[in-house]
């Protein structure tokens, strides 16, 4: 462990923000990788579209509850015992699952891979927080997005290329392998960046106290409702294209994943334009005007995915700005629901990011839930979310006194 007053051997390595970004990408890199594969592992295992989209949700689901226990315990004990646990548990999920032989057992299995993992990706980013100054935190955090925001774009292209070469249990395999390179990296390339001088106790109480003034503020919920519901479209999205693109309209795999891959693009768009619009108009402003751009865009996708008109085009180029939108929704409300809680910024922060994914698991688990081998119920939940969006940032749901 290095002394506390001297500088964390990250910040004295070029690798440091390679090594914090390993991290951070497990989520994406976990979920993307192997949608191509989703279709393949139906067939398998001798089940529907509508079972298999449930391993999205029960992944989600596990990422959540893990978002929510892992930020205190990691205060009291630290960041490196937390994290070499979850990730152990990866691994184990992921070896697992490759074995796995019925529907019920993978999705247990993905609840478990996406909460072991899940303590990576959260703590990844708390890592910057305890090692760098406020102003370099702030700038490693953005690089750190930014390679987060390249994987899923990457993902999907290598998990259709491993499907041309072997079977969708090689997905699980490289997972499996990734979390043994990550476990290595944590073991040997970062001290224990949260000193005991440095850890409050295990104060639940505290914590629960802060999660039930969130569930009383009108602004708060405008904040999930915002974030959520773009977040849910996302994932609504992610969990009816493998099927729509490849079963119903019959793009390889290997396509699929640059159809997967221009909605990142556009997300990265999105992102920048939001970067530089941010000091012109007021937070709530501009997220409303790109929640009405999301929704405006919704309507084109409902008509073509319910009366089956215009074909694979008229799904692809709606939902870009659809989810164009979903990074720069979730970072804008992530930045006003610290400014409604300046004394609670970590609570408010993991609260709201937990919620997201709480919603994604509930939208991929609607489109499951209502597939009938169309376009259909994937188009009809992302409209309905793209709507819950918007509804989040009128005067409805906003403190009188914010100046946002």
């Amino acid at each position: 462990m290095s002394h506390p007053s001297l500088p964390h051997p990250l910040t004295r390595t070029r690798w440091g923000l390679i090594i914090l970004a390993s991290l951070a990408i497990f989520g994406p890199l976990s979920i993307d990788l192997y949608l191509p594969a989703l279709p393949q592992i139906g067939r398998d295992l001798g089940v529907d579209a509508g079972m298999m989209q449930w391993t999205l949700s029960g992944f989600l689901l596990g990422f959540c509850i893990g978002m929510l226990i892992y930020g205190p315990v990691s205060d009291a004990i630290g960041r490196r015992p937390v994290i070499l646990f979850g990730i152990a548990l990866f691994i184990a999920a992921s070896l697992a699952c490759a074995f796995a032989r019925s529907i019920e057992l993978l999705i247990a299995l993905r609840f478990l891979q996406a909460f072991g993992g899940g303590a990576a990706a959260v703590l990844g980013r708390a890592i910057v927080r305890d090692v760098y100054p406020r102003d370099a935190a702030a700038r490693i955090l953005s690089l750190v997005a930014l390679v987060t925001a390249i994987t899923p774009m990457m993902a999907p292209l290598v998990g259709g290329q491993l499907l041309y070469f072997w079977d969708w249990t090689a997905v699980f395999w490289l997972l499996a392998v990734y979390g043994v390179i990550a476990f290595a990296i944590t073991w040997f390339a970062i001290p224990e960046p949260h000193p005991p001088e440095r850890r409050s106790g295990l104060r639940l109480s505290a914590a629960m106290a802060v999660y039930g003034r969130l569930l009383t503020d009108r602004a708060a919920w405008g904040c999930v409702l915002c974030a959520g519901g773009t977040f849910a479209a996302m994932f609504a999205y992610i969990a009816g294209t493998p099927f729509v693109y490849i079963e119903h309209f019959q793009v390889s795999p290997q396509l699929y994943g640059f159809l997967f891959g221009i909605n990142i693009l556009s997300q990265m768009l999105f992102t920048v334009a939001n970067s530089r619009l941010v000091s012109r108009w007021p937070l709530t402003t501009l997220s409303l005007r790109a929640a009405l751009i999301a929704f405006a865009s919704s309507i084109p996708l409902l008509l073509a995915g319910v009366f089956g008109v215009g074909g694979l085009w008229a799904i692809v180029l709606p939902l870009l700005p659809i989810i164009g939108v979903t990074a720069m929704q979730s970072s804008n409300m992530t930045a006003r629901i610290m400014a409604l809680y300046p004394n609670n910024v970590g609570a408010a922060a993991a609260a709201l990011t937990s919620a997201c994914f709480g919603c994604g698991a509930v939208s991929s688990f609607l489109v499951s839930l209502l597939n009938d081998g169309t376009p259909t119920a994937m188009v009809v939940v992302v409209c309905l979310c793209c709507a819950i969006a918007v509804l989040g940032l009128t005067p409805v749901f906003r403190r009188t006194s914010e100046q946002l």
